[in-house]
């Protein structure tokens, strides 16, 4: 599944661009995505150290059992070499989210004629809304899907067309998207859905996974798609209490980038 990043001094590093010269060149986005997989193998380092230092932590805790059971003497130095340990993979666990984080939720501005034709879209349709600041169109849930469904309703899937039709046009051709799901956090509650859909989680992904066949059925090739699915753990409004939700939460967002990355 490919993600985005964009680290921060790069999204300044674009926005700039934009101010200056109205868009931004296919030299820059090539650019943009090699730091991009530079990122990623990154990533992959970290995750190899995080697997080493947890097998280190799991041999430091046997040992420290074993001494624990015949009064060793050294219980302090490895209670105190444990700690250290869990503080490091603490650490690396949240660079790694970090760096996972902007890897989708980076954004972007697009090119001006992008842009322009996005923003046009998302004045046409009620469900629709776009930020060009971060290159984001994002789905209402509720008009899109039946509660609890993820079968796309019949004027959802007319505004996914339109949104192809940009993503196929002369502007569009060269962006790739990435289909990410949110519920609110009202549980699963009818027998029928949660054999579909065990949890809010599942239902997240199985929807991004229906906007993406209905994009693939209108001419977006397979290798410029991919799907998240986030449940309710990425809220952009509170619920209310007692998990009684928030229609706000209940959407799909595209993120429109770069192909390849």
């Amino acid at each position: 599944m490919r993600i985005l990043k964009f680290s921060g001094a790069l999204i300044v590093f674009v926005c700039a661009l934009i101010l200056m010269n109205g868009c931004v060149s296919e030299q820059e986005y090539k650019d943009l995505r090699i730091q991009n997989n530079t990122q990623r193998k990154r990533i992959t380092e970290l995750e190899s150290h995080l697997a080493v230092a947890n097998l280190k932590l799991d041999q430091l805790k046997r040992r420290l059992e074993t001494a624990e059971a015949g009064a060793g003497v050294e219980t302090d130095a490895l209670n105190k070499e444990i700690a250290a340990l869990e503080k490091n993979i603490e650490d690396k666990k949240a660079l790694i989210a970090s760096m996972r984080q902007q890897l989708l939720f980076g954004g972007a501005a697009l090119p001006v004629e992008l842009s322009t034709m996005l923003e046009d879209f998302a004045k046409a349709e009620e469900m629709v809304a776009y930020d060009s600041s971060r290159g984001i169109v994002k789905f209402k849930s509720d008009l899109l899907f039946e509660p609890g469904s993820d079968t796309v309703a019949p004027a959802a899937v007319n505004a996914i067309k339109s949104l192809c039709a940009i993503m196929n046009s002369k502007e569009g051709k060269k962006f790739d998207v990435i289909i990410a799901g949110h519920t609110d956090d009202i549980p699963i509650g009818k027998p029928a859905t949660r054999a579909k859909h065990p949890t809010n989680w599942h239902l997240s992904a199985h929807r991004a996974i229906a906007v993406m066949r209905v994009m693939a059925n209108n001419n977006i090739g397979s290798k410029r798609m991919s799907v998240r699915g986030f449940g309710e753990f990425r809220p952009i409004a509170p619920n209310k209490p007692g998990k009684k939700g928030n229609p706000q939460n209940r959407r799909v967002e595209i993120y429109i980038v770069p192909e390849g990355v």
